[in-house]
């Protein structure tokens, strides 16, 4: 049997489920990004804030896609020897590690990508599960 793995995502984590002929693991990668960057010591309440102790938005976003191409590194590290993905969570996380996932041409070994609310532990292994028995049964 091969690898299948099946993963919800978004900017804050990963559930990954993967699928062997031993039965099936989930792990769980957490991303560092922040989607506001704050500033330490500083309140609209204690009237010291000054425009220049604000970063510029550029300065921001690039921290914020650095952190997160780490993180979709670390899944990819996670997925990479997998003979078919799955793919789904409810933002834009999914089209972007599908990006990155074909600057790697790893984008051949991916089975489907599905936006999906936010799910359980449990709902998610059932999900990945379910996608790749019908798939199974379809191929037969």
């Amino acid at each position: 049997m091969k690898t299948k793995v099946g993963l919800w995502i978004d900017h804050r984590k990963a559930s990954i489920v993967t699928i062997t002929e031993n039965g099936d693991e989930m792990e769980l990668e957490i991303s560092r990004a922040e989607k506001h960057v704050r500033r330490p010591g500083d309140s609209p309440l204690k009237k010291c804030y000054e425009s220049e102790q604000i970063p510029a938005e550029d300065i921001c976003q690039r921290i914020i896609t650095t952190h997160l191409n780490h993180y979709y590194d670390a899944v990819i590290a996670s997925i990479c020897e997998a003979e078919s993905i799955l793919i789904f969570g409810p933002g834009e996380a999914k089209g972007e590690l599908k990006k990155r996932l074909e600057t790697k041409k790893i984008e051949g070994r991916i089975a489907a990508v599905e936006t999906a609310d936010k799910m359980t532990k449990s709902q998610i292994a059932a999900k990945v599960r379910q996608y790749f028995a019908r798939q199974q049964q379809a191929i037969s």
